[in-house]
């Protein structure tokens, strides 16, 4: 495994230093669905500008990325391009990682006899961890997003050093983790619906009565909220050191929460918000950001014993409804598709869904043209193709979703459902 994963990260740097070495890079970097007002490398640029005048990089409205950020580019701005394919690179390896450690048992006897063939082979276990490389490194929004020098990239192998200190067990890490990924983008913090489902799964094989698991689970909750906070505040007074004010509170949490930017983006917020009354702005302000946070309890609830498949969710719900999302939030959520391989013959629009979803990436740049510099178009035109895009990013994850709940019911009740008399049944999931 260690030889194609080692070919596949070759092809992905050679790819990515010759688009940074192309005319197409400027092109990319200027790409409204690539970066955003947080991500943008030229923001980040202007802040270090800032910074090197011994002015706030907060003092205008410009720059929106975190102050540990803006201070690991002041000493790897020269090593900008490297520093990105790193990440990119890094992100891949720990999925491969992951994925490799996860543990797929094959317990045919739990099962019965006409649901062998759902369950997967190690031969298809064993090429999973390079497939879930290879749709991250070779995404063309993976690939986009870094030779534009979105700082997206960092947030997802942030988020993917969770992920895997997670499920390792690493209790520490996976704290401090996810309060640098929080310290990000508040969007991160509904990934801690995880810590429900891992210890929970341990715990039950431990226990030797209900009420002595119960006490481990919260104390293992208590301890983790107390190492996650810990590290949270030592983050935060950390950047107050070294910026020596709190103006980036406002100028990073308080942007993304109250979205004064309405640049255009593959969001759902920018055009809501530039046609909205003002006096109804902070009611449907609190409607679209509790949406992100809404679906976490619920989703918890029923896959508390399918901690990977939780994250592929969550991921996917951060990416449709923050505030300023980018194809490199997408590119993340889609790396575990490979995953979900045993699912297929459970989807239902998948074909249309991918049709759909390619259609959309090919016409953002062309009505974005029409609009912006051909004049033949208006914002109801780019707007129409970005509410499509998510319609179809949420057909796609539904689609999984059902496809999941479909083959777990299927494991437990048998492939071939017959009525009482013999006849063939319908299921019908409500």
């Amino acid at each position: 495994m260690a030889a194609p994963l080692t070919l596949l990260l070759l092809v992905a740097v050679t790819v990515r230093a010759a688009l940074f070495r192309s005319s197409l890079s400027e092109l990319i970097s200027e790409r409204v669905e690539v970066v955003s007002p947080l991500t943008a490398w030229k923001r980040v640029i202007e802040g270090l500008a800032l910074l090197d005048l011994g002015v706030s990089p907060y003092s205008g409205d410009v720059f929106h990325e975190t102050p540990l950020t803006i201070y690991l580019f002041h000493f790897l701005v020269d090593y900008a391009e490297v520093t990105f394919m790193v990440s990119v690179a890094g992100s891949s390896v720990f999925s491969d990682y992951l994925f490799r450690k996860q543990k797929f048992a094959l317990e045919a006897d739990r099962y019965p006899l006409d649901c062998l063939e759902l369950i997967r082979s190690p031969k298809e276990m064993y090429y999973i961890p390079l497939k879930v490389a290879m749709f991250y490194l070779l995404n063309p929004f993976t690939i986009l997003s870094c030779v534009a020098k979105s700082t997206c990239g960092l947030n997802n192998a942030i988020i993917a050093l969770f992920i895997l200190s997670t499920i390792k067990g690493n209790v520490l890490l996976s704290a401090i983790f996810l309060s640098l990924a929080t310290y990000q983008s508040i969007y991160p913090l509904t990934l801690s619906a995880l810590l429900t489902s891992v210890p929970l799964s341990c715990l039950i094989n431990l226990c030797v009565t209900q009420w002595i698991c119960v006490f481990l689970f919260w104390w293992f909750i208590v301890q983790y909220a107390f190492m996650y906070l810990g590290s949270l505040f030592v983050i935060i007074c950390l950047s107050f050191f070294l910026l020596g004010s709190w103006d980036y509170l406002p100028s990073v949490y308080g942007f993304i929460l109250s979205v004064p930017d309405l640049t255009p983006n593959i969001g759902l917020f920018w055009y809501f918000f530039a046609e909205m009354f003002e006096h109804f702005r902070l009611f449907f302000l609190c409607v679209f950001q509790i949406n992100v946070f809404f679906y976490t309890i619920p989703l918890s609830i029923k896959l508390k014993e399918h901690p990977v498949f939780l994250i592929f969710m969550q991921l996917a719900v951060i990416s449709i409804f923050k505030s300023y999302p980018t194809v490199g939030d997408i590119s993340l959520y889609m790396a575990f598709l490979p995953v979900w391989s045993h699912l297929h013959r459970f989807l239902r629009n998948i074909f249309l869904v991918s049709c759909v979803l390619l259609a959309c990436s090919a016409l953002f740049p062309v009505l974005w043209h029409l609009w912006i510099y051909a004049g033949s178009a208006n914002s109801n035109f780019y707007y129409a193709i970005t509410l499509l895009f998510n319609v179809a990013q949420i057909l796609l994850v539904s689609d999984y979703f059902y496809a999941f709940l479909r083959r777990e019911h299927h494991l437990t009740y048998g492939l071939y459902l017959k009525r009482k008399d013999g006849s063939e049944a319908t299921l019908v999931l409500k």
